[in-house]
């Protein structure tokens, strides 16, 4: 590629001039992917936009997490099963793994993502391999190298073939010195996780890619996300999700918030709608790569007075995890999304009361919901 060839030069040639004296041990580097073609300061996206191509080519990295197996079911229903590849380095239930093709990818191997990517001629590309918050605390290492190295190979391998990406980031890229109620999508980020340190890091890295080398970037900031379909992962907002289970299995529910803690949330299917939306969206209509989104916001105390008109019984406890809460305190209580229901019409389905009701709709056939009823 000619613009990789010309910086090869020009490195050789700054390492031979150099007037320090000393030796220059040159060691092999990995260049960067890019688009082999120069892109103007005035470019629009090089991805054609969804109504001008066939199906995309879709692979979802960190696809047995709480998002991307909802996330393949929605895409293949749309673009066709055989269209949308699932990845992740676990192994996959027998009813994941034939609902439609999985394959094993792990983000920190370059070379294996890259083969994936042209032997299956990929076009989007959704990026959900990472460490949740309190996980990443834990294991500060891992968290790094997954959220971080793991994006770089990704953007990389995105900008050099051309494909749409897609990398979530969160709530949880502010912290305490944001405006919390509400938070616009531009404003103060200094987050005080290696989570919230990795989604700041992404936005800011995907924003570089797309103005430095016409990559097709876009990403939205999730707020709590609420399923049915998965046990929780670590997150500080994953006592939302731990409550259905709790009150269903044995009508006791510990928090590990305090009670007025409010944070904004959303059901998985509003989540996975914008995804969707978002990546639709033609170039045009967005003014930014980055989108908060919300739904709405809710403290514990008001969840549980909403789930206890379904399980009257329920019986709850408050035990403050101090990291999750000091987690929880730095993150915005509400999310100002207007700019994405002015730029690519974004609008939520579910509000407090509908999500609890969907919930137990889901989880409720047990008889203790029965007896409630």
């Amino acid at each position: 590629m000619p613009i990789v060839k010309n910086v090869s030069r020009a490195v050789s040639q700054l390492l031979q001039s150099s007037g320090c004296g000393c030796g220059v041990s040159v060691v092999p580097v990995r260049c960067i992917g890019i688009s082999p073609r120069q892109v103007a300061s005035d470019a629009s996206f090089h991805s054609v936009s969804f109504s001008e191509s066939n199906h995309p080519r879709v692979l979802i990295t960190g696809g047995l997490g709480q998002l991307g197996v909802g996330l393949a079911k929605l895409l293949r229903k749309r673009f066709g099963k055989n269209n949308v590849i699932l990845s992740d380095i676990r192994k996959p239930t027998d009813n994941i793994f034939y609902s439609g093709p999985f394959i094993y990818s792990d983000i920190l191997d370059y070379k294996n993502l890259r083969e994936i990517v042209v032997n299956n001629r990929i076009t989007w590309l959704f990026h959900y391999s990472a460490l949740l918050s309190a996980v990443g605390e834990a294991n500060v290492p891992l968290a790094r190298a997954v959220n971080i190295t793991g994006l770089h190979n990704v953007l990389d391998i995105a900008a050099e073939h051309n494909l749409r990406l897609f990398v979530p980031s969160t709530i949880g890229a502010f912290g305490p010195t944001s405006p919390r109620d509400p938070t616009p999508d531009l404003c103060i980020q200094r987050p005080r996780t290696i989570y919230g340190v990795s989604k700041v890091h992404a936005e800011l890295m995907g924003e570089y890619y797309h103005y430095r080398y016409g990559l097709d970037f876009r990403c939205l900031r999730y707020p709590g996300i609420i399923s049915a379909d998965s046990q929780p992962g670590g997150g500080t907002t994953d006592y939302a999700v731990q409550i259905f289970h709790d009150a269903i299995k044995t009508g006791k529910f510990q928090c590990n918030l305090k009670p007025d803690t409010r944070l904004p949330m959303m059901y998985i299917d509003d989540c996975l709608k914008a995804t969707l939306e978002v990546m639709e969206a033609p170039a045009e209509a967005l003014s930014m790569r980055t989108y908060n989104i919300s739904a709405m916001s809710f403290a514990p105390e008001e969840l549980v007075q909403e789930v206890q008109k379904h399980v009257p019984e329920l019986q709850v406890t408050y035990s403050v995890d101090a990291v999750r809460q000091a987690i929880a305190d730095s993150w915005p209580m509400n999310f100002d999304d207007s700019n994405a229901r002015r730029d690519w019409g974004w609008k939520h389905d579910y509000d407090l009361p509908e999500l609890v009701t969907t919930m137990f709709s889901f989880l409720g056939s047990d008889s203790r919901i029965a007896r409630a009823n």
